[in-house]
């Protein structure tokens, strides 16, 4: 699932993010340009340095989608891109 950043998502931000992820027991990866990295790792999330306007790429391993996908979405973070 690709999605648009909305907020900048730095420390506390990161932090939601990393702990919606942890909710779920798949694997979660996060992909902008050639950076992959694990949802579940703040450092990871913080490398990224996402900011308003880019795509991102959501993918999950060994899971559904569906229920990771509401959960990010709500956080307000991001919309489909």
């Amino acid at each position: 699932m690709k999605v648009q950043v909305l907020k900048p998502v730095f420390a506390e931000t990161a932090s939601q993010l990393v702990n919606t992820a942890s909710r779920f027991p798949e694997t979660i990866l996060l992909r902008k340009e050639h950076w992959v990295v694990d949802a579940k790792s703040l450092l990871g999330v913080l490398a990224l340095s996402l900011q308003p306007g880019q795509t991102l790429e959501i993918t999950v391993e060994n899971g559904e989608l569906e229920g990771i996908k509401e959960a990010f979405l709500s956080l307000d973070l991001f919309k489909k891109a």
